[in-house]
């Protein structure tokens, strides 16, 4: 929707409260011209139905005004007597209509001094549990998010089964986009698996300030730009739209960020022409062809969970079996491996392009022709800056065709060698917002920015700060938790610490603290 479709959307809004509700502002000993003025009439109304002022501020966040309406409804329906447990099924099934009917037929007595507590245990914990989803909304939206890993992108730094805290606050958290929404879901109801979300209407991307930027090498959850499936379960059978803010969650390191200049090189990173050093917790992880002897036995089981390889390992030729390909190795794994009996050789895997599926081509579902490029070698590419303008050729119109029109929203026309934005032709752009390229640490299982390219700003979710639960299920029926991971932090220098037994002391202290202090003050007594 456009700035003119909500203003129009919200006058439309406006105007349907105050037919609705102006004789009740009459019967309150109010002016029914307040019923009319946008917010100025919430601030009124929560007067008239003896509830805080504050909660107006409420009633305009997306998502959690969802929650505050029938509530606003079935307060002002009880301050005008209308309190049966029909008249709120009413207020609430008619999405507040049914105050037009009280407010035009009814009598309409003023109740000032209604007692604001509810009658009955049922009633109280309604109460009680609506405010808890707001407040645990507010937080799952402006503060910090729960995330669990589900791919092994980042292994060895992120694993499968960690459950994590995503801080919001870190890059600034992101106002919802979708205004009619589940609470606290992603883009699927859990247990009944359907979308939880209504894709209209939309609102228009805004951020409130950041504590930092986006460095390189930062672990980044962001939605992932190119998701067009139905929901996070079900494999879709075509393409569907989705908001932003419900496009799956993922998680990767941000390599490039807007302004850098990045190439590939046989699988090393290079931002402005120097190698990118990963952190010290970072732990690349590439394929790798180990030659084997053929005489020596190798107990290739026990190695593994020596070295904790959790990626496969397979044969290419099943019939000679003198070469064995590990899918993910970390160099010191490679080493370790290399020094083994009966191995004779051991080489990283570089892929040549081109390569099927590589950006830019994979956007279109093309081969990937256009620059001879794969995984381990594309580039230089220019990782666009918010306000930064480049020459645009045909030649590399495809890098940035996907900015143009799928996330800056731009009409594109190609006319022979002449290139045509919104009808008018053109030979530069200028970047509307900021981008990032995020890639995996398990360098030949991810799918990443080498697939789909670039990660708008608008796409940024949240920085993962905190793993308070790890869980290891290997498939083989054994499942336990990681406990030296419990409790750690996802960035930091040196090796992660597990905090968890210092948490536990705590909060053994906090116990026999209070217990002492009951003690002591039942002494007293």
């Amino acid at each position: 929707m456009t700035i003119n479709h909500w203003f129009l959307f919200f006058l439309a809004v406006q105007v349907i409260h105050f037919l609705g509700t102006w004789k009740l502002y009459q019967a309150a000993g109010r002016k029914s011209w307040e019923a009319a003025v946008p917010v100025y009439n919430s601030i009124i109304l929560m007067k008239i139905i003896s509830r805080p002022t504050w909660w107006t501020l409420l009633l305009f966040i997306p998502i959690i005004n969802l929650i505050m309406f029938p509530v606003v409804w079935v307060e002002t329906l009880k301050t005008f007597g209308k309190k049966s447990t029909a008249d709120t099924f009413l207020g609430i099934f008619t999405l507040g209509f049914y105050i037009y009917y009280v407010n035009y037929t009814q009598k309409l007595v003023y109740n000032s001094d209604r007692k604001l507590t509810p009658e009955n245990r049922t009633a109280d914990t309604v109460s009680s549990l609506l405010f808890a989803i707001i407040v645990a909304t507010l937080v799952h939206t402006y503060v910090v998010q729960p995330f669990t890993i589900p791919t092994a992108s980042l292994e060895k730094s992120l694993l499968i089964g960690d459950f994590l805290f995503v801080s919001k606050v870190n890059y600034g958290p992101r106002t919802p986009m979708t205004t009619v929404a589940f609470p606290m879901v992603h883009d699927t109801i859990p247990f009944v698996k359907i979308k939880s979300y209504l894709s209209r209407p939309q609102l228009p991307y805004f951020r409130l300030p950041a504590l930092e930027k986006i460095k390189n090498n930062d672990i980044v959850v962001f939605n992932w730009p190119t998701d067009t499936a139905f929901n996070m379960y079900i494999r879709p059978d075509k393409s569907y739209y989705k908001p932003i803010d419900k496009k799956t969650n993922y998680v990767k390191r941000c390599v490039g960020i807007p302004g850098d200049q990045l190439q590939i090189k046989d699988g090393i990173v290079f931002i402005n022409g120097k190698e990118l050093i990963l952190p010290e917790r970072a732990k690349p992880q590439y394929s790798y062809a180990v030659a084997l002897d053929g005489k020596t036995p190798i107990d290739f089981e026990s190695l593994a969970k020596e070295l904790d390889i959790t990626d496969g390992a397979y044969f290419p030729d099943v019939q000679k079996r003198d070469t064995l390909i590990f899918t993910a190795l970390t160099q010191a794994s490679a080493e370790r491996i290399k020094n083994t009996p009966g191995v004779t050789a051991i080489n990283r895997e570089i892929k040549k392009g081109p390569e099927d599926g590589i950006f830019p081509d994979y956007q279109d579902g093309k081969p990937s022709t256009t620059n001879n490029w794969s995984c381990d070698n594309m580039g230089p590419i220019y990782i666009p800056q918010a306000g930064k303008t480049i020459t645009l050729t045909k030649e590399n119109l495809p890098l940035y065709k996907a900015i143009i029109t799928n996330y800056e929203g731009h009409k594109l026309v190609v006319n022979g060698d002449q290139i045509v934005i919104d009808d008018k032709p053109t030979t530069s752009y200028t970047f509307e917002q900021n981008y990032y390229w995020m890639m995996g640490d398990n360098r030949h299982n991810s799918l990443d920015a080498r697939y789909f390219g670039y990660t708008p700003e608008n796409h940024i979710v949240g920085k993962p700060v905190f793993i308070w639960m790890s869980w290891d299920s290997n498939g083989k029926g054994i499942n336990k938790i990681r406990w030296d991971r419990v409790f750690t932090t996802v960035s930091g220098e040196g090796q992660p610490q597990s905090y968890f037994k210092y948490f536990l002391i705590l909060l053994a202290a906090y116990f026999v603290g209070e217990f002492l202090w009951r003690k002591r003050k039942e002494n007293k007594a």
